[in-house]
């Protein structure tokens, strides 16, 4: 029972996977009009006529309704919490009676609700398919008038993913041409949005071309209309993308695929402007991969280094732990200005303070070699400032005697990387170092004593301090 101790007020309607396509799918006939209810889809519900009824008498069955529909969303949401798709589905079928509550907030929130639940329930159930998630879509679509874009783009995403390109297509074409009620900036957005998922799909089938076009000679009789071809897809792909990535938001496949194109007609001042808008326009939220983005065309065009630096610094600031950061450094490294060499000091300690880079043996090797260097350059100064901010925190998280152990074990030449850094910091006395140097290895026999030698020369701790 959904409502304690009024089993006679409402029945659970326990309904299988098979029967819920059926119900979506199925005609109404005049004698299921006469004791159902139907939606402005057509959708039939015999089991609704008496909770309805009980709105319209008002009082306590009005209440005891907003209970019954309130207590299936809890249900069918702990359900879709438990993977329970079954279960899920069974509840939803109940909760489509709100789709009649008296509460005109509730009725009209009532089907992007059962929207969204009902397709999640539909994309996971074992006995779904394509076509009954494509008669509840479309079903949806015409009773939540309001939500008919979002519910259009979501169908198209879905068909997308079972590979139906053309139906996607097609899908998003009739969206694109749909008008309700009045024009507003968000609906104007959605709009944007739809043509730029088309545009993605217009540039999917250009890719193939052009890959299609890449494998033909020039001479060949076919390559001609093959290249005409690749141009009037990448023309109405231009169309459908440029619209959006104008407006604020976070757009990264349709900026990727329209640069890519720029760059392929040889546009490479459209490729530029566009990315430097959407890494650099500050009406844009702060994202990582138009840094990125912006870097990779920079570093295909060998720009100045100067300007990869600018960008990097960027990226450095939101993510000081990407994967580019190491190639940040080397262009620091490389630099002919002092801040740049100690900023590069700077950025290899900021990899490492991550937990998903402490096993990183490129940027151990980095840092490794980079401290010896300067120091050697009497920049003492400059690793005290890292050194000082992690002194309490470095050695229980990299250098503890558990570690040595640890990456002895799992890689021997992570573990050296490791120990040099640890004495150069630490002192011959920390334990990782002292772990590490006891080590019988023939390969490695050699370096070890390289590296004993040069924390003895250059370990920013006084030996007499060592611990």
């Amino acid at each position: 029972m959904l409502m304690g101790g009024r089993s006679s007020n409402f029945k659970p309607f326990v309904i299988g996977m098979s029967d819920f396509s059926e119900e979506l799918k199925g005609p109404v006939t005049d004698d299921e009009v006469e004791t159902s209810v139907l939606t402005g889809a057509g959708m039939h519900f015999p089991w609704l006529q008496t909770y309805v009824e009980t709105v319209a008498i008002g009082g306590k069955r009005k209440k005891d309704f907003a209970q019954t529909t309130s207590a299936c969303l809890s249900f069918v949401q702990e359900a879709l919490l438990k993977h329970q798709w079954q279960q899920a589905a069974e509840y939803m079928y109940s909760y489509f009676q709100t789709l009649e509550d008296s509460d005109s907030y509730k009725r009209q929130a009532a089907p992007e609700i059962i929207w969204k639940l009902g397709s999640e329930i539909l994309f996971y159930h074992p006995k779904s398919n394509v076509e009954t998630f494509n008669t509840f879509a479309d079903r949806m679509k015409n009773i939540g008038v309001m939500n008919y874009l979002k519910i259009s783009l979501q169908h198209a995403l879905y068909l997308l993913h079972h590979g139906m390109l053309e139906d996607a297509k097609r899908n998003l074409s009739e969206a694109e041409t749909w008008r309700h009620g009045e024009n507003t900036s968000s609906r104007g957005i959605l709009i944007n949005l739809i043509q730029a998922y088309k545009g993605l799909l217009q540039y999917y089938t250009w890719s193939k071309k052009k890959m299609e076009l890449s494998k033909l000679d020039k001479d060949d009789y076919a390559y001609n209309a093959v290249a005409q071809d690749v141009f009037n897809h990448s023309w109405k792909t231009s169309a459908n993308i440029s619209a959006l990535i104008k407006i604020p938001g976070v757009w990264d496949p349709f900026v990727k695929s329209y640069v890519e194109m720029l760059e392929f007609y040889g546009d490479r001042d459209g490729a530029q402007e566009v990315l430097t808008n959407y890494a650099y326009d500050e009406k844009f939220p702060s994202n990582p991969n138009a840094h990125i983005y912006l870097y990779n065309f920079l570093k295909r065009q060998k720009a100045p280094r100067s300007k990869m630096i600018s960008v990097l610094k960027i990226l450095y600031q939101i993510v000081p732990s990407h994967k580019l950061m190491l190639e940040f450094h080397t262009l620091l490294r490389k630099s002919e200005k002092e801040e740049h060499h100690k900023l590069g000091l700077e950025v290899l300690f900021g990899v490492l303070d991550f937990a998903g880079c402490t096993k990183n043996i490129t940027a151990w090797k980095y840092l490794a070699k980079y401290l010896k260097k300067t120091l050697m350059g009497n920049h003492l100064a400059w690793v005290q400032d890292e050194w000082n901010s992690r002194k309490n925190w470095w050695p229980s998280f990299h250098f503890s005697y558990f570690w040595a152990k640890s990456d002895w074990k799992e890689d021997t030449a992570l573990a050296c990387e490791k120990a040099f850094v640890a004495g150069l910091l630490l002192g011959k006395g920390c334990r990782y170092f002292r772990y590490i140097l006891k080590q019988d290895h023939q390969i490695l026999g050699k370096k070890i004593k390289r590296m004993k030698r040069s924390v003895k020369k250059y370990s920013i701790v006084n030996p007499r301090l060592s611990y």
